[in-house]
């Protein structure tokens, strides 16, 4: 009877530790870009994963969010005759359309609701919603390309509210959309709204959608880099970064507690800032490099700032990315550069440590990259999300491969890749396709789409 009681509370404690996660926002639950489930594959199997499902979805460059059973994911699709830009800057775009939220069943991909409205697109990139629902409790919330928020119930997808930024917040239209993912902090919803007279930020009651403070101004286009709270000096401070400066801002009334200039080219300011130990913020652009910031309860400090000379890999010095955000480990810094290069710098001085394009640009075969097989050319905007898990990445390139690697001040150790999903979209110049999009990794499986499928493949030990 002891043996057997043993036995079944040892069954059940490791069934409580390997409880699955959920990723029901940008960048995961903590919003940091760590998978912290157990039970995951160590290197994938040969062939790939298992494909559980996949299911048609329309164009769009939203990450897909998981959460208590569900898949929710934004796409677009045009009117009858509408067409598709041929390229991100083609001038004078005006795209007829249908923006959805969809929810689907996790275990299937069965469609169970989907919410849709019009839109006319006339950004540039003109392939989709950008932002990745948010989900919290029995509510979902969505940001559409050209500013439109709803606030929609999880089991039925009936609204429940919604805003325009253009037409209640009188905001400039972004060149590139709406991109910043919208963060839920306890009763608020927090946008980067772009609004004129001081509502550049807007909180929102997260249940009734009523404004509860709006904050800051940035004419012009005013970016495109999620919202974050991070605790420095013992409180918590909301991080915004507009294209003119990094703001530290009271999370409950949005007053400013110190600003930190740092101008970015061409409103390029995607990437998330990055918390670095107890008193540190970094953050990175395209264009500007990176910048390293001392953070105190009511002040920040720049600690260094790149000496970068523009885009080129010749003239970049620590890191320079322009869409996937860093992860900062220790005292080292992991992101893609201007150029594909996925770098390793010193987080205190921004000095490089190591630089290669395997995670970006490396063939799919051999599945384990030879150490002297470094690809040769570098390209420009190419892309890889990173996300930590354990003591591995997993990351996800635009050519559609996971990729499980180690990644450490000695270099860049590729344990294994599989190609899990085609690049369609056309508009990143050079007539290359490209899949930018950032996956979700939920209950041991990895979710990622492309403008034609959503799929879901088991990573599962």
């Amino acid at each position: 009877m002891h043996s057997y009681a043993l036995s079944a509370g040892l069954a059940l404690a490791l069934a409580l530790t390997a409880t699955a996660d959920d990723w029901p926002q940008w960048l995961g639950p903590k919003r940091d870009g760590v998978w912290r489930e157990t039970g995951v594959v160590e290197t994938l199997p040969a062939g790939g994963p298992k494909a559980l499902w996949r299911v048609p979805v329309g164009v769009g460059y939203s990450g897909p969010a998981v959460a208590q059973g569900k898949v929710f994911v934004t796409d677009l699709v045009p009117a009858a005759g509408a067409k598709l830009p041929d390229s991100g800057f083609a001038k004078n775009v005006r795209v007829p359309a249908n923006e959805r939220v969809l929810c689907l069943d996790e275990k299937t991909g069965k469609e169970l609701w989907k919410h849709e409205y019009p839109v006319e697109y006339t950004i540039s990139y003109a392939a989709g919603p950008r932002c990745t629902p948010a989900v919290d409790g029995d509510l979902v919330y969505s940001l559409g390309a050209m500013g439109h928020l709803v606030c929609l119930d999880v089991a039925t997808g009936k609204p429940v509210w919604s805003k325009n930024f253009i037409q209640d917040y009188d905001a400039a239209l972004p060149v590139w959309g709406f991109a910043a993912h919208p963060l839920v902090d306890g009763d608020n919803l927090i946008c980067l709204v772009g609004g004129t007279e001081g509502r550049l930020v807007v909180a929102f009651d997260k249940k009734t959608g009523k404004q509860l403070w709006a904050a800051e101004s940035c004419a012009g286009d005013f970016g495109y880099c999620p919202p974050v709270i991070y605790e420095f000096g013992g409180k918590r401070q909301l991080i915004v970064w507009h294209t003119k400066a990094v703001l530290g801002l009271e999370p409950d009334t949005g007053k400013r507690i110190w600003r930190a200039d740092f101008e970015a080219k061409y409103a390029l300011t995607a990437p998330m800032p990055r918390k670095v130990g107890d008193d540190q913020l970094f953050v990175t652009s395209f264009y500007n490099g990176s910048m390293l910031l001392k953070v105190t309860a009511d002040n920040a400090t720049v600690v260094w700032k790149s000496k970068a000379r523009g885009e080129m890999p010749t003239q970049t010095t620590d890191l320079s990315s322009i869409m996937p955000t860093p992860v900062v480990d220790g005292d080292h810094t992991y992101g893609v550069c201007s150029y594909g290069q996925l770098r390793c710098i010193k987080t205190a001085t921004g000095e490089r440590v190591w630089e290669t394009m395997k995670a970006t640009r490396g063939a799919l075969t051999p599945a384990k990259v030879a150490a002297d097989d470094e690809p040769a050319t570098t390209e420009r905007w190419s892309n890889a999300f990173l996300v930590k898990h354990e003591d591995r990445y997993f990351l996800f390139n635009e050519q559609g491969d996971l990729i499980v690697a180690k990644l450490s001040p000695k270099g860049y150790e590729e344990l294994s890749r599989a190609h899990l999903i085609d690049p369609t979209n056309v508009m990143a110049g050079n007539g290359r396709k490209v899949v930018w999009m950032h996956p979700a990794f939920a209950d041991k499986c990895v979710f990622v789409r492309n403008d034609k499928e959503l799929a879901c493949f088991s990573l599962a030990k």
